[in-house]
């Protein structure tokens, strides 16, 4: 009796151990399963929450011990992130809309400054062809240093994103000084002779400038008399005997006038020239009669389009700014507080072009114009036949951060991102602005809120009550919580109601280009 109980008691731990076996084997299989599964869900999500995504799945399925030894599961991710960040790096250089420092050269450089310019739009994409005229600069000059007088044959608006500066324009009738300082903007009109001093003693003068040729479309020249060897002056092109007529002048004389500079176009000055060039923003010097050229206009001084506690927008155009009337053009100083987020937006006739000045973050793009072959420089014969058959939308993303920009094109569809360490300001300045309209996509106030219930219903097969939730739960409006900031809402909602405490995710800018 006592053999049989025993028989029976080994033949049953021997059946459990092979049941534990197979369901250990079953698990296994399970989890390398499930962890495909979540890598491949992975894969459809947006380019900055994969590697977050990823950590996760890691952590789920991943992290007992199953899949594979913690070295293999370190390498794996190793090896994704590397992948996915040289992803990244080739979807920014074939992006068409996005002009990263690379995108710019040195029009000027010497030790104490430089003028960097893109290169021309259509060059970088045969999608920007329609705003050839248009270009980006940067300007940037160390304290106390003086730019040679120079005129450029294009029409152009600067804004002075730092420093304190003061800017003289000539022209046959009169000469015009203006103090410049952080937030002004200013049309420079072609043609006009100009020369610029930094006047601040510790502090660098930053501008950020935007482009309009009016001769050769996307090219435009400097033209410097103030010259010499470096930078050279246009008067050594002309003649000996020509310039010797032309001033009265011995040519020897003439010839060391001219043969002097070798500086380059942004040279330190003294204390006293700074001055003594400073002190005439405050004289008239205007013998012009009737109306000035205007001087600059306070653009941070005015009150907000739009502003919560997530950002502010402030914009100025041709109603309030007349030099702009006859460009037809605005400029916008917009500030995404730090993790906040525009909402998705799209502007119904201006195209905007947006220029970095502080800060980083992202923006998203609905662009239906290319597809993923297109963005990755592929294109195909197939494809260039069947483009007009149906409608399919690439989202065109880039990272931002200061000295790089971006066009949006009229009617796509846009938001931008603030980085969850500092805020991102831009400078953005818009063509064909008048009769234009911003329509946004989210947030409380939203063009979709216009549209008629039976219309919802049609549009999205569902009922218009679904729809009507669903575009109705953002209470802010224009300037909303990012996706950082609307995730930790959740987390305390939930916290709040099931007394959990919730781990914060990591930074979906946790990555190598931030």
């Amino acid at each position: 009796m006592m053999k049989t109980k025993s028989f029976h008691f080994i033949l049953f731990l021997l059946l459990s151990i092979l049941l534990l076996s197979a369901t250990l084997s079953l698990c296994h299989h399970d989890h390398d399963h499930n962890l495909r599964q979540c890598r491949e869900r992975c894969e459809e999500k947006q380019k900055y929450q994969q590697k977050r995504c990823l950590r996760d799945c890691q952590e789920k399925y991943g992290g007992t011990g199953w899949e594979s030894t913690e070295e293999e599961r370190e390498r794996s991710t190793h090896e994704y992130n590397s992948r996915w960040e040289e992803e990244q790096q080739e979807q920014q250089q074939n992006n068409p809309y996005f002009f990263d420092e690379d995108s710019f050269n040195d029009r000027f450089r010497t030790q104490e400054g430089y003028i960097r310019v893109s290169q021309r739009f259509s060059k970088k994409s045969k999608l920007l062809q329609g705003f050839d005229n248009y270009r980006f600069s940067f300007f940037e000059a160390n304290p106390h240093t003086f730019v040679v007088p120079n005129h450029i044959d294009a029409e152009y608006i600067l804004y002075v994103v730092k420093g304190k500066g003061t800017i003289s324009l000539v022209n046959q009738e009169n000469r015009e000084t203006y103090s410049l300082e952080r937030g002004d903007v200013l049309r420079i009109p072609a043609g006009t002779m100009l020369n610029v001093v930094n006047r601040d003693g510790k502090q660098k003068l930053q501008f950020a400038e935007f482009f309009q040729s009016i001769s050769v479309p996307g090219k435009f020249r400097d033209y410097i008399g103030m010259g010499g060897q470096n930078p050279e002056s246009y008067f050594n092109s002309f003649s000996g005997e020509v310039l010797q007529a032309a001033f009265n002048t011995p040519r020897d004389q003439i010839q060391r006038l001219f043969g002097q500079q070798k500086k380059g176009m942004i040279i330190k000055a003294s204390e006293e020239q700074i001055k003594a060039i400073s002190k005439h923003a405050s004289e008239s010097h205007q013998k012009r009669k009737g109306k000035s050229s205007g001087g600059p206009f306070k653009l941070l001084q005015k009150s907000p389009v739009h502003s919560n506690k997530y950002g502010k927008l402030i914009q100025v155009d041709g109603n309030d700014y007349n030099q702009l009337q006859d460009l037809d053009m605005s400029v916008t100083f917009t500030n995404i507080t730090k993790g906040g987020m525009m909402a998705p937006f799209y502007n119904t006739k201006s195209s905007r072009f947006v220029m970095v000045v502080k800060g980083q973050g992202y923006f998203e793009m609905a662009c239906p114009h290319i597809s993923k072959t297109q963005q990755r420089g592929q294109r195909t014969q197939e494809q260039e036949e069947t483009e007009q058959e149906g409608v399919h939308y690439q989202r065109i993303s880039a990272q931002l951060r200061p000295r790089t920009a971006f066009v949006i094109p009229a009617g796509h569809p846009t938001t931008i991102i603030a980085s969850n360490n500092e805020n991102l300001q831009m400078v953005v300045y818009g063509i064909n602005v008048r009769d234009n309209q911003k329509n946004f996509l989210a947030g409380k106030e939203n063009v979709m809120n216009q549209i008629s219930r039976e219309a919802k219903e049609l549009g999205f097969n569902v009922e218009a009550t679904e729809v009507e939730e669903i575009f109705n739960n953002q209470k802010e409006s224009f300037f909303l919580p990012g996706p950082q900031q609307q995730q930790q809402q959740q987390q305390k909602q939930q916290k709040g109601e099931d007394g959990v405490h919730h781990v914060p995710l990591s930074s979906i800018y946790d990555f190598a280009a931030f």
